[in-house]
Order: C-alpha cells, then sequence, then structure tokens
C-alpha cells in the first residue's frame, strides 16, 4: 500500500510531508483535504518520494493532533498507521471526506480561512467554492457527465491544471454563459472545484 501510494506522487489525494514543521503548516493540507474528497499524508516521505522516516513518532503524532482538534474549525477526525522499510518509520494519516463543509484554518488575530486541494496544492477557498462547500450533492447529474461537452473537458484538464469558462466556451463551441453555467453545476456535483479569489474565475478537477 505504501510503495502504491508514493509511485503516485503527491496529488489531490495524497501528500508527502519529511517532517511536520508546524501544527499552523500542516493544518492547512487537513482542511483542504477534508474540504476536498479525503487524502492521505504520508510523513516521513520526502517530496521527490525518498523514505527519509521519523525520528519520533509522539513528536508528530502530537503536532498534527493540535492541527486537527485545536486549529481546524470544526476539529477534523484522523486514523492514524505507521509502517516501517527498511528500519525506517513511517506515519499515515488517513483524513476522511467531511459531511460538515467548510473546516477552516484558525489564523492569527482570529481570522479564519477554508483551504480545498487543487491538484498537489492546499489552495486557499473563495467566497463562492465556500457557498458551493455548503450545498454540495453528491448525487451526480449522470446524463451532464456523459455528454461530449463534459467528456471534452475532463480530458482537457486531465493534462491543464485549470480551466475558465471562456477557455471552455472556445473548446467546445459553447456561448461563455452556457459554459460557465454547465462548469457551476459541475462544482455542485462535486466534480471540480472553484478557483474564484482571482479573476478570471477558474476551475479545476476535484
Amino acid at each position: 500500500m505504501l510503495e502504491q501510494l508514493i509511485a503516485q506522487g503527491e496529488n489531490t489525494t495524497v501528500e508527502f510531508k519529511s517532517t511536520i514543521e508546524s501544527a499552523a503548516r500542516i493544518a492547512k493540507t487537513l482542511v483542504a483535504f477534508t474540504n476536498t474528497k479525503g487524502g492521505t499524508l504520508l510523513v516521513g516521505v520526502s517530496d521527490n518520494g525518498n523514505i527519509t522516516g521519523i525520528s519520533s513518532e509522539l513528536q508528530e503524532m502530537q503536532k498534527i493532533e493540535q492541527a486537527a482538534q485545536f486549529l481546524c474549525d470544526p476539529p477534523i477526525e484522523l486514523s492514524y498507521q505507521t509502517i516501517s522499510v527498511a528500519s525506517k518509520k513511517v506515519l499515515l494519516i488517513s483524513i476522511e471526506e467531511s459531511k460538515h463543509k467548510p473546516h477552516f484554518v484558525k489564523e492569527a488575530l482570529g481570522k479564519q480561512t477554508a483551504y480545498v486541494r487543487a491538484k498537489d496544492k492546499s489552495v486557499p477557498a473563495g467566497k463562492g467554492m465556500l457557498n458551493l462547500l455548503h450545498i454540495e450533492d453528491s448525487i451526480q447529474n449522470v446524463q451532464l457527465l456523459h455528454s461530449r461537452h463534459v467528456k471534452a473537458l475532463l480530458t482537457f484538464l486531465r493534462t491543464n491544471e485549470y480551466v475558465t469558462a471562456k477557455k471552455y466556451a472556445k473548446l467546445i463551441n459553447i456561448s461563455e454563459g452556457r459554459a460557465g453555467k454547465i462548469l457551476k453545476e459541475l462544482c455542485v456535483s462535486g466534480i471540480l472545484l472553484l478557483h474564484d479569489r482571482q479573476k478570471p474565475v477558474m476551475y479545476s478537477l476535484k
């Protein structure tokens, strides 16, 4: 299992850490995973996939628990597993997708920020994305998913990180307004993520 996760590389649902630098920094990753579709955090694995191991399982777990219970709002439940490889220990932390979205990271001066997972990054969620997290429906529109317009979009997003309504409209030769409507429907269905903290608004695969 560990080898398979490492072979995937870092992505929407997998992240590597040689060590947990601080509870504050890892809280962003935990929140991003639980706000998106869950994920696995491997501690004791470098960014390039080398198994470096951890020196203290207890210290790493304390920082993660501090983040999950005191810096995430609502708190996040985690499950742990320790795997030994050639006398090196790797901590595997599983984070489930939340049924109580959105979750926020408690930051300085009382500020709270929600994060979502986009490819291998944890990025802040804008107001539009926050609204979608509240209403996201896991019951997908099957007819929409099998349409040629959506198939073309999913093919495009497998090799491109983001798409805009304007780019999508041009890609499938429809109006920008209709393209935007399809993109928003796919966000509500839990297929896409909306990134609206910048202009133009962009969409990525969840």
